[in-house]
This record gives structure tokens, C-alpha cells and sequence, in this order.
């Protein structure tokens, strides 16, 4: 029977609007579409794993507005994600991600994190006072570090599987490493907590093998169109992406990533 993921993180509404190219600093640009997505790589990650069968409980700090709402409802009753360790933060409001898209599928992004940067270690403490191996938890870092401090520590001391996803990119306290089940930045993340430029297979390599050598038990480096490099004790190779005609929009990919990367955990399947 596969077993439960629990995802500790941030939830926002993104607004997204596309537009033919990025504007430079100073420029203004006439965009296209406008249109609002839930989002936050909390949520992302979250309803990733749900739709691929998971049983996901979601730890997540919302604020009470129409955003909020609108999110916990849909995160309960459309993706069938366990929202009994959510919060409700009745001063501060819901996060929300500003997102442009260029005609390649290439974005950037802004976001005011709202509630998602209360998300405090005594929420995360009463979140995980009860759950018991085996459970796989999930963490990105759009929540304050020492709550992501706290739920490594505390899930390793439960023999929980901790997967970090390190996003968006901050140093990371080496010492936790070693509380690491697995971690998987992308070529930017990998370069922030290693010091390696990422730019191919090899750097990617020597990177992951730092990671390795600093603690973490598995390392998967995320590499967009080329694949993913997977360093574990007995495997060191890049895993080929599948093909696509074309990018539609990059906005969640490596969310996505994760959340299937849970799931194949949950459910024990080989890693390659």
C-alpha cells in the first residue's frame, strides 16, 4: 500500500500574463492573456502528487481572504488533498505570485509570500506531532528557514523520507544535509548551495557528488530539456527527458517534478 506524503509549504494565486517578450528594466510591454492559476510550490507539488493517487495532507498557512478560501476549497474538493493541518492567518493576507510568460514558454516570477511566511515552527511542530513512519515529507523553501529547519530535523528523527526541493535558491545550513533522504535542485539551485556552475552533464556530476560528500543520501539535479542527473549510492548517470514538440509554459515544471518524484517513492517503485 503506497504510503502517505505529507507537503510542508506555500500556497499562492498566481496572475499570470503572456506576452511576446520580457520587458527590460524601465520597459513597458502590451501583454495577451490574463488569467489566475492556484499556485505557490507548496500547493503545486501538492496537487501534483494527489493526481497522481497519492494520499496527500497538505501543511499550509492560508490567509483568510477570497484567495484563501478559494484555494482550501479547491485544494479539498477538486484535488482530494487532506487539508486537516492547514491554518487559517487572520492578519495577513493569502501569497500571491505575479508571472510573466514569453511566446518560448519561459517565465519570470515575483511573489509577496503573505501568510506562506508565517507558516511558523510551532504550525509545523503541532503539523507533524503525530505522524509516524513511514511517511514521505516533502519541503520546498518559500516558508521562513527555521521552519524548514525544524521539519528536517523533526522528520529525520522519525525516520520520516525527507525530500527538499531547494526552491527558490538560498544557502542551506550544511549540517542538515545529512537529514537528507533526498534534495533536487535545478542547475541555479545546485550552484547556490555547491559553488559549481552547473552548465552540463559533467558539472552536474561534480555537484551532485558534493551534495553526496556533504550528507545527502540522494541527489537528483534537474537539468529542463536534457533530463535529470541521479547520483545515489549505486547510481551516477543523466535519466533523458521525453521529448515534447514544445514549451508551453515552464511555470511549475520542477513542482511538478517533485510531486511525481513523492509518488513513485510512495509507492516504492526503482528510481530510475
Amino acid at each position: 500500500m503506497p504510503i502517505p506524503i505529507y507537503v510542508i509549504g506555500s500556497s499562492n494565486t498566481d496572475m499570470v500574463v503572456r506576452v511576446d517578450k520580457h520587458p527590460l528594466p524601465g520597459e513597458t510591454v502590451m501583454g495577451g492573456a490574463f488569467y489566475m492559476n492556484a499556485g505557490g510550490k507548496g500547493a503545486n507539488q501538492a496537487v501534483a502528487a494527489a493526481r497522481l493517487g497519492a494520499e496527500v495532507f497538505f501543511v499550509v498557512h492560508i490567509g483568510n481572504d477570497v484567495f484563501g478560501k478559494q484555494s482550501l476549497q479547491q485544494f479539498q474538493n477538486a484535488e482530494h488533498i487532506n487539508i486537516s493541518l492547514a491554518t487559517i492567518d487572520m492578519d495577513h493576507p493569502s501569497g500571491v505570485a505575479l508571472i510573466v510568460v514569453d511566446a518560448n514558454g519561459e517565465n519570470s516570477i515575483t511573489v509577496a509570500p503573505g501568510s506562506n511566511h508565517y507558516l511558523d515552527v510551532k504550525k509545523v511542530e503541532l503539523a507533524l506531532k503525530d505522524v509516524v513512519a513511514p511517511a514521505i515529507v516533502l519541503i520546498q523553501m518559500e516558508i521562513p528557514m527555521a521552519s524548514i529547519e525544524y521539519a528536517i530535523q523533526t522528520s529525520y528523527a522519525k525516520g520520516l523520507q525527507v525530500i527538499l526541493n531547494p526552491a527558490p535558491a538560498e544557502a542551506i545550513n550544511p549540517s542538515l544535509l545529512k537529514n537528507l533522504q533526498w534534495i533536487t535542485p535545478n542547475e541555479s539551485e545546485a550552484e547556490v548551495l555547491t559553488g559549481i556552475r552547473v552548465t552540463d552533464i559533467k558539472s552536474a556530476a561534480e555537484a551532485a557528488k558534493k551534495l553526496r560528500d556533504q550528507g545527502v543520501l540522494n541527489v537528483v539535479i534537474t537539468l529542463g530539456s536534457k533530463g535529470a542527473y541521479l547520483h545515489t549510492e549505486t547510481i551516477e548517470k543523466l535519466i533523458v527527458a521525453v521529448p515534447v514538440k514544445a514549451v508551453v509554459d515552464t511555470t511549475a515544471a520542477g513542482d511538478c517534478f517533485n510531486g511525481a518524484l513523492a509518488v513513485a517513492l510512495a509507492e516504492n517503485k526503482p528510481i530510475e
